[in-house]
């Protein structure tokens, strides 16, 4: 069993940055990939990025390339997204997950993903 625990949300205005921690814990051996979703009030869940375990690949949704950077710490089982230049758009609450999904389009069509952190907001408004 895996846990998740996201961290780094809160209230900032429009332009700002806000880094966000998921730091996983237990049996993590199966994991190829992290990812970072997020839902709004009103509306699906949407894949936002994720980034490969071993390799490193990252992955981006279209929203978000250029403003958005996701890395991970492999010894700390750790994957962080940095959110620059934020738009009252970007509000949500946003969950790390782990999946043992190997192609693009699984990762980023949010396919195979196991284990859900319970989410950190994030509130981008003046």
């Amino acid at each position: 069993q895996v846990q998740l625990v996201e961290s780094g949300g809160g209230l900032v205005q429009p332009g700002g940055s806000l880094r966000l921690s998921c730091a996983a814990s237990g049996r993590t051996f199966y994991i190829y990939a992290m990812g970072w979703f997020r839902q709004a009030p009103g509306k699906e869940r949407e894949f936002v990025a994720a980034i490969s375990w071993n390799g490193g690949n990252t992955y981006y949704a279209d929203s978000v390339k250029g403003r958005f950077t996701i890395s991970r710490d492999n010894a700390k089982n750790t994957v962080y997204l940095q959110m620059n230049s934020l738009k009252p758009e970007d509000t949500a609450l946003y969950a790390c997950a782990t999946t043992r999904s190997t192609t693009a389009t699984m990762i980023v069509q949010g396919f195979g993903y196991d284990y859900w952190g319970q989410g950190t907001q994030v509130t981008v408004s003046s």
